[in-house]
């Protein structure tokens, strides 16, 4: 084999992957800290600390293995802070023969790589990161000619492709889909469970950070940073989810509450998409673990998980490649409004924004309901441009890479690209937040209450965005029934006014 040099990226650290089969001493593996990987955008602190851990990790487990890794840390005198320069550097100083790389799941890191290949005098080659159940190309392919991409028929496909919760062809207790046992508001506190945990100090790294003025957002306890940063630690917190929370799930998978940040999620999204698990292990661990306990776990507390992952995960990602990049330029409803400033900050009188807002900047993490039905609800009803949605959430969260947070926020939360991901904007009043969970109670607005002092914002904006969207809307076969109601309001016109002075004063909400 030519003398050879291979590239990983910070979200690859596959340990299974088959470059690592065999050690060979022609082979240096290249790992870099760069500034173009923390500056694209204002990042969670917790999110920049967790790669970089994540990454020294994965390169000390590579050592330990006999290969020969080259690690670059962001403050270290030789790096350039640049892609294009560190590889074409490499290449010269040590005189490699080949240079390799496994594909990227961005498409700027994507399209970035193959003009470095371009310009480097050497043979370059792509791998497949052997991570996902599916190619690139695949979603596009499965749903050529159709302009919706249901997910729930790929979600079919992939449970009959990779067995997963079958009996022969027919899924198991004859359901494809559990979800509407999926949606219970947690009552009882006492069903709760700590997470499983590694806490590490990291003041050495985020003073690195801070020190080469990296701008970040949101908050970090130095002494006390728990996400799992390693593959071994990944697979204690599957375990912990098999054994402590999937028996609740299904069940409370929606529940929004003050009592609990992470309730039953398994915490596992950051590690699936760094690579330090694959998909097919969690969801092929998590069926057999309960088959072993069908006695005591309901298969909707197990397909609810699942179909988020080889359904919602996969099949967003497919979108991204399917659609990129004109994707991110998607905005249906043509928003304009810039985020308010309590965005970053969480200091809105709107208890459900306040906590959901805050423990996103305190923790790097929010679940789906928190992102989609308040924070991405609110952002839509508001109008806010698709833009500053896309930033706010690709920096915060600590699983937020482009190929599943664009997808999920521009597509499915904020219906920018006008139907392709979902049959219909996600939208409620304050009436689902209520029904939901505990946000509502000792909140400075009534939930109950449309117009007035104190009335719930989400309450007129509802209306208000069905209003101005009508020619947009109404024939969706899935909202007649929201104009029916909207036609049938003596309080139309009260409601929409209230609506105009909110959306005019949004930063004092």
């Amino acid at each position: 084999m030519p003398k050879t040099l291979r590239l990983i990226l910070g979200d690859q650290l596959n340990a299974q992957h088959s470059w690592f089969d065999e050690k060979d001493s022609s082979v240096t593996y290249l790992m870099l800290e760069l500034r173009q990987e923390t500056d694209y955008v204002a990042h969670h602190i917790q999110k920049v600390v967790a790669f970089f851990l994540s990454m020294r990790n994965f390169a000390q487990l590579l050592n330990t293995q006999g290969h020969t890794v080259h690690y670059v840390q962001l403050d270290q005198e030789d790096n350039s802070q640049d892609l294009k320069k560190m590889i074409q550097g490499m290449v010269k100083k040590h005189h490699f023969e080949q240079f390799e790389y496994q594909l990227p799941d961005e498409y700027r890191l994507d399209t970035q790589l193959k003009s470095i290949c371009k310009n480097l005098s050497i043979p370059c080659r792509s791998v497949d990161s052997e991570h996902f159940l599916t190619e690139r190309e695949y979603v596009k392919d499965f749903f050529h000619g159709k302009k919706t991409f249901l997910m729930e028929s790929f979600y079919r496909q992939m449970r009959k492709d990779f067995t997963i919760l079958m009996d022969g062809k027919e899924p198991l207790q004859g359901k494809w889909n559990f979800d509407h046992e999926n949606r219970a508001a947690l009552k009882d506190k006492r069903l709760l469970r700590k997470p499983k945990t590694h806490p590490k100090p990291v003041s050495d790294v985020v003073k690195m950070i801070k020190k080469a003025n990296v701008k970040t957002i949101g908050k970090i306890a130095e002494e006390e940073f728990t996400w799992p940063c390693s593959r071994e630690e990944s697979l204690e917190v599957l375990d912990h989810f098999c054994t402590q929370l999937l028996v609740h799930f299904g069940d409370y998978q929606d529940a929004l509450t003050t009592w609990d940040p992470f309730l039953f999620h398994s915490r596992l999204s950051f590690a699936m998409n760094t690579k330090m698990l694959s998909p097919l292990e969690v969801v092929q661990k998590v069926e057999a673990y309960w088959k072993e306990h069908q006695d005591t776990i309901a298969i909707s507390q197990t397909e609810g998980f699942i179909r988020q992952i080889i359904g919602w995960r996969e099949y967003m990602r497919g979108i991204y490649w399917a659609k990129m990049p004109e994707f991110a330029e998607l905005n249906f409803f043509n928003h304009q409004r810039k985020l308010p400033d309590w965005f970053w900050t969480g200091d809105t009188k709107m208890k459900c924004l306040s906590h959901s807002i805050g423990q996103s900047l305190d923790l790097a993490y929010a679940h789906h309901i928190q992102r989609l039905m308040v924070i991405g609800n609110f952002a839509l009803l508001a109008g806010i441009h698709p833009d500053e949605v896309d930033q706010w959430y690709l920096g915060v969260y600590i699983d937020a890479i482009e190929w599943v947070e664009i997808t999920n926020t521009r597509g499915m939360s904020q219906f920018a690209d006008g139907g392709i991901v979902g049959t219909k904007p996600y939208v409620s009043s304050a009436n689902y937040i209520h029904k939901m969970g505990n946000y509502c109670s000792h909140c400075a607005y009534s939930s109950s209450k449309k117009v007035g002092e104190g009335a719930c914002p989400f309450n007129s904006l509802y209306w208000h965005f069905y209003n101005r969207n009508r020619e947009k809307l109404e024939n969706n076969p899935r909202i007649g029934m929201a104009y029916r109601t909207l036609d049938k309001l003596k309080n139309k016109e009260e409601l929409i006014n209230q609506a105009e002075e909110y959306l005019k004063n949004l930063d004092d909400l």
